[in-house]
């Protein structure tokens, strides 16, 4: 087995970001520790220094103490994290002041209210034809989508090409969006505030790139814009008219193509709806 001391330091990099990809937040100890026998005994170690502890400083001790304390604090203080409720009216309020999609862009980039910022590698926009009318949005950011910094990067944007290059569509003629302007640790589900927050960026890119035609990509999406409970198999195969962005758009769900690398069975049931997408295209 190699180990970490054998490998070059790009190689030791390659791993490291391996590692934090899958989600890993710790790495095993070359031999065994026993847990419970280091706990009992950090018990006993606070036990006697416990025990050994002097008598309580008196009061005049006790303020000269704080006053060491106060001169020690630092000037400037990290912020508190901000309230949802506030995360929220913030989001909104840089959302609505942007003019453009690139001004909607900048006002992401410089956006320090959501958490999943922190963890994130990439602030993930839209990329593709503004001017299209056609909008594929997906859930969050990927992996890959977070060390490239463009949405639906890798074997995901690969098969996806496939699907939009199956009905005469790319990547350059549609705009691709993801709900998520970052990537949540360890690709987990974004939680309610997490998506409350980042959903005035994406309803203001929708009311920016003024589209005729959403189409949705997966279990996190069609909930989303459908406001419904179920799985992408009850909720795709059939339009469906979304309020957002002050205008209402024409929306078809379909599977994501991550469940396609997944369950490859799947593909016939994405062929359909895509085939419903693309005649609803050639009518307009």
């Amino acid at each position: 087995m190699i180990q970490a001391k054998d490998l070059q330091a790009g190689e030791l990099s390659a791993l490291l970001h391996f590692y934090a990809d899958a989600g890993v937040g710790w790495l095993l100890e070359d031999a065994p520790i026993d847990r419970i026998q280091e706990f009992e005994a950090q018990q006993a170690a606070r036990r006697e220094a416990k025990q050994s502890q002097p008598a309580p400083p008196q009061r005049q001790d006790r303020q000269a103490s704080a006053r060491a304390v106060d001169a020690a604090r630092p000037l400037n203080p990290p912020p508190v994290a901000m309230p949802n409720v506030d995360a929220v009216a913030a989001a909104q309020l840089a959302a609505d002041s942007a003019r453009s999609l690139a001004e909607l862009k900048a006002a992401i980039e410089t956006f320090d209210s959501c958490n999943l910022k922190n963890g994130a590698r990439s602030t993930v926009f839209a990329s593709g034809d503004p001017a299209s009318r056609i909008m594929v949005i997906g859930p969050m950011p990927s992996a890959d989508d977070d060390r490239e910094g463009l949405p639906f990067s890798g074997r995901t944007g690969q098969l996806l090409d496939r699907m939009l290059g199956a009905i005469g569509l790319s990547r350059e003629t549609v705009l691709l969006t993801n709900i998520i302007p970052w990537r949540p640790p360890g690709n987990r589900m974004p939680s309610p505030a997490e998506t409350a927050i980042c959903k005035p960026f994406i309803d203001r890119q929708i009311a920016l790139a003024e589209p005729e035609h959403l189409l949705l990509l997966g279990n996190f999406p069609a909930r989303f814009f459908f406001g419904e409970s179920g799985t992408i198999h009850g909720l795709r195969g059939g339009w469906r008219e979304v309020a957002v962005g002050g205008r209402s758009v024409a929306a078809l769900a379909t599977l994501h193509p991550q469940e396609l690398l997944a369950a490859p069975a799947t593909k016939g049931l994405a062929w359909r709806d895509l085939l419903m997408f693309s005649q609803a295209l050639s009518r307009t």
